[in-house]
């Protein structure tokens, strides 16, 4: 069993653990180093005993806020989840059919015959500007 040195507001301990936990373990330690350092800063200098406890009890403060907000999540997730297996189980909607306005051929007819006049119109104009421009 390793024995793996590690350093909590200022004073070295000594902890064993199981072969391939220690980097689980110093993990664990920063954390709690983390939360001594913000009592160090706050307070001052405590006993030993009371720095651990204070360490450990800020650090279970949070992880039972977050094993709430994770509860929280799960049962949202759930209920998301729940929706979608709902909304899969549905029946397929119809197609909807869609009606595209067919334009009569006497109106296109018109509208091709007015083009056509238009033509005629706008190439009678550029004959006469193209002679008044010459004379």
């Amino acid at each position: 069993m390793p024995d793996v040195s590690v350093n909590i507001g200022g004073r070295t301990y000594e902890v064993a653990c199981q072969e391939g936990e220690e980097h689980f373990l110093k993990s664990a330690a920063s954390l709690l180093e983390t939360e001594a350092a913000v009592l160090s800063s706050q307070i001052g200098r405590m006993p030993e005993a009371r720095m651990l406890l204070m360490s450990g009890l800020m650090l279970a403060d949070k992880t039972a806020g977050m094993d709430e907000k994770l509860r929280s999540l799960e049962a949202k997730l759930g209920a998301q989840e729940a929706l979608i297996e709902e909304m899969r189980s549905q029946p397929k909607p119809e197609p909807e059919r869609i009606e595209v306005p067919v334009v009569p051929q006497g109106v296109r007819d018109s509208l091709a015959e007015l083009a056509a006049r238009s033509e005629a119109m706008a190439g009678e104009l550029e004959d006469r500007l193209g002679l008044s421009a010459q004379s």
